[in-house]
């Protein structure tokens, strides 16, 4: 299984989904040489359906989200404080 840390993912992003996609390759993700992720193909893994542990905690992640969102003080939205601070 091939290897790619965080810097290299994010410049070949494009092409090591296409490997994961088209060739079913699974890729492990590095931070300082150690592995913190594997990238692989979805077929055959299990999505959560609703109803499900995981399902329930992504709809309180999106109550959380737009909790937030109504106490939202910035002049800014969340994209522009995202970008601004990537660079």
């Amino acid at each position: 299984m091939p290897e790619t840390g965080i810097r290299e993912l994010k410049i070949r992003a494009s092409e090591i989904v296409r490997h994961v996609r088209e060739r079913k390759v699974r890729y492990i993700i590095t931070h300082r040489g150690r592995p913190v992720a594997v990238l692989g193909p979805v077929e055959g893994t299990p999505l959560p359906e609703a109803g499900t542990p995981d399902a329930s905690a992504w709809q309180q992640l999106e109550q959380l989200g737009k909790k937030i969102g109504k106490g939202w003080r910035s002049r800014k939205n969340s994209s522009e404080l995202l970008s601004e601070s990537r660079r």
